[in-house]
């Protein structure tokens, strides 16, 4: 080959160099730019499944998994990669119909009142070719609500048809005791004492009800600490002399809190009330204040049978008694505590117990201090006291678990 020759083609080499290089460059920068444009769609559909908030399964023909989000583990449907033989089986009937199969998927051996989810309800649905997605929810929440409902019903029944029931039976004995004046009397006295206690059973449920945010609650205003225990201790007197029952009371405090007076002496008048229908005869019950951790504390101690630790927990629980025989007894509705654990929490405060069996019991209601504005402060302190007070009301004013009186 000449010279020449040699030359043409080494052009020739150098121009498809050129040409691949260029070309090359053009398809990494296609490359580059198609990255920025974001995930694929088979990226982004995978991180949809990861964020949903139901557990979410695909399973094949043969029932093996082929693809689930960690909330499907966390829910317990899925377990090292298996499926639940419940999502299996509903899933095959789901691809032999063509429709959707509600499934339930709650664990075996949970109940209501343990930790994790306890109902887990889904739903299969084919998605052709022999697939289907298992897709569920945690629905313990819904099911609590429902067995609460379904026991406050039954609860409000048996305590209504209790005395409208011995009203009509003490009618009767009235009716057939016509002509002996001391009979129609007796009978008379039991009439009212039941009346009485329909009355106060119907007042605390509309109480509880407007606590639990039926209604607003009235305006907050700077409350005196010591006219509330007085209050409260004027509504129990007659109860407590009953009962021969002395109350003990520390020295006025001079303490203020933000909050509705009526409400705070109902509460406290209600813990006064329960420690006195559970003292012995002849005993005394204490009633104390103090300031702690900018917090007013009101506490009220009786030297009575004590609550057992396992019904610690429960006694706020509207309706629930330690001793049901001698609550009705007594006139009890088991909803005094319930009333007063609302009355704390929208308040921004917490009602507390200490309590061991055949010793006694202390309540302390905690309700947070009147916050007090000095003149001489910094106009920000100014803005910042309103703001804070407000957002201690808002939390209060929070709906809480409900509860019930001894």
């Amino acid at each position: 080959m000449t010279t020449l020759g040699y030359a043409a083609l080494l052009i020739v080499v150098l121009a498809l160099g050129i040409a691949g290089g260029h070309l090359l460059t053009r398809l990494l920068a296609r490359r580059e730019r198609n990255q920025q444009h974001g995930p694929t769609v088979a990226e982004l559909l995978q991180r949809l499944v990861h964020s949903n908030g139901n557990g979410i399964v695909v399973l094949n023909k043969f029932g093996d998994v082929v693809l689930h989000n960690p909330k499907a583990v966390e829910l317990g449907f899925i377990k090292d990669s298996h499926a639940d033989p419940r999502a299996s089986k509903a899933a095959e009937q789901a691809v032999e119909s063509g429709d959707r199969v509600a499934v339930d998927l709650s664990p075996l051996n949970r109940t209501l009142r343990g930790r994790g989810p306890a109902a887990v309800l889904g739903e299969v649905r084919p998605l052709g070719d022999g697939y289907a997605v298992v897709d569920a929810g945690d629905e313990s929440d819904a099911v609590r609500l429902e067995a609460t409902r379904r026991d406050f019903v039954a609860n409000v029944s048996h305590e209504l048809k209790t005395p409208v029931g011995a009203l009509a039976l003490l009618a009767e004995a009235v009716i057939d005791a016509a002509g002996d004046p001391d009979e129609v009397r007796r009978f008379s006295d039991k009439i009212l004492h039941e009346s009485t206690r329909l009355g106060t059973l119907v007042s605390e449920l509309i109480a509880l009800s407007r606590l639990e945010g039926a209604e607003r609650l009235p305006e907050m205003t700077t409350v005196e600490v010591d006219d509330v225990v007085e209050e409260a201790l004027g509504r129990c007197k007659v109860a407590a002399e009953q009962n021969d029952i002395t109350v003990n009371l520390d020295e006025p405090s001079g303490l203020q809190v933000d909050g509705d007076r009526t409400l705070l002496s109902t509460a406290l008048s209600n813990l006064v009330t329960n420690a006195i229908s559970y003292s012995p005869t002849g005993s005394s019950v204490s009633v104390s204040r103090k300031l702690a951790d900018d917090h007013i504390e009101i506490a009220v101690t009786d030297r009575g049978i004590g609550i057992p630790e396992q019904d610690q927990q429960r006694v706020f629980e509207r309706f629930f008694r330690v001793d049901p025989a001698r609550s009705r007894a007594t006139g009890g509705t088991g909803l005094g505590l319930a009333i007063v654990k609302h009355v704390a929490a929208n308040h921004g405060g917490e009602v507390r117990l200490w309590s061991r069996s055949g010793t006694g019991s202390t309540f302390t209601l905690r309700v947070p201090k009147h916050a007090v504005v000095h003149a001489d402060v910094h106009e920000a302190d100014h803005d910042t006291t309103p703001v804070r007070r407000a957002a201690d009301t808002a939390h209060g004013q929070q709906a809480v678990e409900t509860g019930g009186v001894r």
